[in-house]
């Protein structure tokens, strides 16, 4: 598998002038959203998982299997719930990576996503944190599913970054130990996850600002 991510961008946290705050590895929560066995959205994440480590974060998968259906908190309780969404606030960045399915995202990805809240006493889990989205058809190349989750990292106050990945007919895009082929394809993944680490750096330390609303401290006075 080629390793050769950096070039002469070096992800150094402990001399980048930029990041006067943390020195910890950006911690990274990726997201996919299909349950089978092998599925090319869970492929396409894990290989933008390895580029993430090369490049320096720490990452972590959430596996969707066994996650109840939304049900207005009713089963906020359930170990799955609960799992999610301790893994969306220990992150500073994430990753959702779907299939397109009838124009859209699977219903396994709106699902984890409906679990997350936007707030959560005085926790807010995605506000301020960096987001990269992709998506896998099994036709030609389509944008349906990521400009869709675009719309919900909005909705959920999160920095969705300019680029973005889409891998048509994915089916060919994977070898046989289920790494992905060298392509234009995986260098879009590539590039979408430099810049993820890129923002991630920038903006870790300033979410609280970057969400801090007139309204809400108007509220808080009252």
């Amino acid at each position: 598998m080629n390793t050769n991510y950096l070039d002469d961008q070096q992800f150094d946290l402990a001399t980048d002038p930029m990041q006067p705050g943390s020195k910890h590895k950006p911690r990274m929560l990726i997201l996919y959203g299909s349950l089978r066995a092998r599925s090319f959205s869970r492929l396409t994440a894990e290989e933008a998982g390895r580029v993430l480590e090369a490049m320096g974060a720490e990452v972590r998968f959430f596996d969707p299997k066994g996650l109840p259906l939304f049900d207005g908190n009713e089963s906020a309780n359930h170990p799955k719930v609960k799992e999610l969404r301790d893994l969306v606030i220990w992150s500073e960045g994430q990753v959702w990576s779907s299939p397109e399915i009838h124009g859209n995202m699977s219903g396994a990805m709106k699902s984890q996503i409906d679990w997350i809240p936007l707030s959560a006493g005085a926790v807010r889990p995605t506000q301020g944190k960096s987001l990269a989205v992709m998506q896998v058809t099994g036709g030609s190349q389509s944008f349906n599913a990521v400009n869709n989750m675009r719309i919900l990292g909005r909705w959920m106050r999160m920095l969705t970054i300019p680029n973005q990945s889409s891998v048509a007919k994915a089916y060919n895009e994977f070898n046989d130990d289920d790494t992905m082929k060298d392509s234009p394809f995986r260098d879009r993944i590539v590039d979408l996850m430099e810049e993820l680490m890129r923002f991630t750096l920038l903006t870790r330390d300033n979410k609280d600002f970057l969400v801090n609303r007139y309204s809400e401290r108007k509220q808080s006075k009252n």
